[in-house]
């Protein structure tokens, strides 16, 4: 997996990150990222998928409700809105290499409230997997790599790869959470 540690501390930007990469690698580092996930999730049941951990970092400024703000998000929670950010990346990334301005968002989010079953979680991942890497067959033979844009400013200026792999690195910001979850998770069912 792409080491994010630079970008992070912003030592390097993004776009800087991503130089050489390409479609090839980016097929790796999809199936790199949600074999990731599938393992940290690998023997976990339905419970833990429910399970409502304890989150000091919660803080969703985009919550439809405002008392769910600072509610700790579920394994389900969590998984569905990574998945989703992943698949927004690369089908704008698909537009990007196929020469096409950004224009906007392109996202859909499973209602998390919907997905409570270990089964569902996996069949989420491998769904959001075909996704993407469909999304990359979308790409021409020599993709616009020059068609840039600038997401947030803190972002820089992004082409196709690096919006691709933004979706990655928001996948990866999320790692330590779904293993947080997953050990109290673990921890509550011990003791009972």
């Amino acid at each position: 997996m792409l080491n994010f540690e630079a970008v992070r501390a912003r030592q390097i930007s993004l776009a800087e990150l991503c130089v050489g990469l390409g479609v090839q690698e980016l097929r790796t580092l999809t199936a790199e990222m949600v074999d990731t996930f599938q393992e940290l999730i690998a023997g976990c049941s339905d419970a833990d998928v429910l399970f409502q951990p304890v989150d000091s970092k919660a803080d969703d400024r985009y919550a439809s409700d405002a008392s769910a703000a600072n509610l700790a998000w579920t394994l389900g929670h969590v998984l569905v809105h990574t998945t989703a950010s992943a698949e927004e990346s690369a089908f704008l990334a698909a537009e990007l290499a196929r020469g096409v301005e950004n224009h906007g968002r392109s996202r859909y989010e499973t209602p998390w409230e919907l997905v409570t079953t270990l089964a569902q979680c996996q069949q989420r991942l491998e769904e959001s997997r075909r996704m993407r890497l469909a999304s990359l067959e979308l790409w021409p033979e020599q993709p616009n790599l020059t068609l840039t844009y600038v997401p947030w400013p803190s972002a820089g200026e992004i082409n196709c790869v690096s919006r691709f792999v933004l979706g990655l690195f928001h996948e990866a910001d999320h790692l330590e959470q779904i293993q947080s979850i997953v050990q109290q998770a673990r921890s509550a069912q011990s003791t009972v």
